[in-house]
């Protein structure tokens, strides 16, 4: 499983640029380049990509929670971003990105959390309008939100290290259920999550299979299941990726199919699909034996 994970974690950035636009990677750069200078006071970066006519705009609420537009000056926005901190960077943590391109126009949509140092201060999302010059694309106009409530704490996993993320994460899942650790193995699953197991009448919603299976999680092992082979696919945004993997279990060699989802309390399994491998030479064999009676 290791070779295949440093084929998939090679190829990662390869998957990223197949299936983005050179574009959407420009696009996204020119983004990045911004949160960044703001995380280094560096003004003249941030300024670098702002587009002439700049303009910074906030969705808030009055104190009856009536909506109101806010704007704020570009140029002292440059200045406060150019002023060192003592209690440390502005930090923008993205949680993802959404990018939408036409022509020379390109819209963006950015979950984030933002901290000034170690020290939380709000979360929103970011809407980001940019247009292409000759200079590349320039950020034409943002507009955000901002709450303190509800939101996503923590770092933001790196795309590089993704991939290897996500399998140690299914690997532990399946130790969960190798050492009846039920609180871990059910919590690493969202509340909508579907378990789909080998017999025609296990399709289970996670709360009934939580129910159902109580049994085996009062044993040492409720059941074993580790992979020797598993391919992992991330979505173009970040926010969903699928898998498949090779199972050793006491039925012999299964099958299995997942999907992850990235929620504001982190990633989740949201589907799995368990199947028993049958060889093909043996498949009339099988046909005859679960025909019914």
């Amino acid at each position: 499983m290791k070779y295949i994970l440093s084929i998939c974690f090679s190829l990662y950035y390869l998957q990223i640029f197949c299936q983005s636009s050179t574009e959407e990677i420009l696009v996204r750069k020119a983004i990045i380049d911004m949160f960044e200078g703001m995380y280094n006071a560096d003004s003249a970066r941030v300024h670098q990509v702002f587009h002439p006519e700049m303009r910074l705009m906030t969705i808030a609420a009055d104190k009856s929670g009536v909506p109101v537009v806010q704007s704020t000056n570009v140029e002292n926005f440059l200045k406060s971003v150019g002023t060192p901190r003592k209690e440390g960077p502005l930090d923008e943590r993205i949680w993802s990105y959404k990018i939408q391109i036409d022509g020379s126009l390109a819209s963006v949509w950015t979950p984030y959390s933002f901290y000034v140092g170690n020290q939380f201060s709000h979360c929103g999302t970011n809407t980001f309008q940019l247009v292409k010059m000759n200079g590349g694309w320039k950020i034409l106009q943002i507009t955000d939100t901002r709450q303190k409530v509800n939101c996503r704490m923590g770092v933001p996993v790196k795309p590089e290290v993704l991939p290897q993320y996500l399998d140690d994460m299914v690997t532990k899942w399946h130790k969960a259920a190798s050492t009846a650790d039920e609180e871990t193995f059910f919590g690493m699953m969202t509340p909508d999550a579907i378990y789909i197991g080998t017999d025609t009448t296990e399709r289970w919603m996670r709360d009934t299979f939580k129910r159902w299976s109580a049994f085996a999680f009062e044993r040492e092992v409720a059941w074993d299941f580790s992979a020797s082979q598993r391919n992992i696919t991330i979505s173009k945004d970040g926010n969903t990726a699928w898998w498949d993997e090779l199972l050793v279990t006491w039925m012999g060699p299964c099958r299995a199919t997942g999907v992850l989802i990235d929620t504001p309390s982190g990633w989740k399994i949201n589907h799995y699909q368990l199947s028993v491998t049958v060889p093909n030479d043996l498949i009339k064999p099988f046909i005859e034996l679960t025909k019914p009676k």
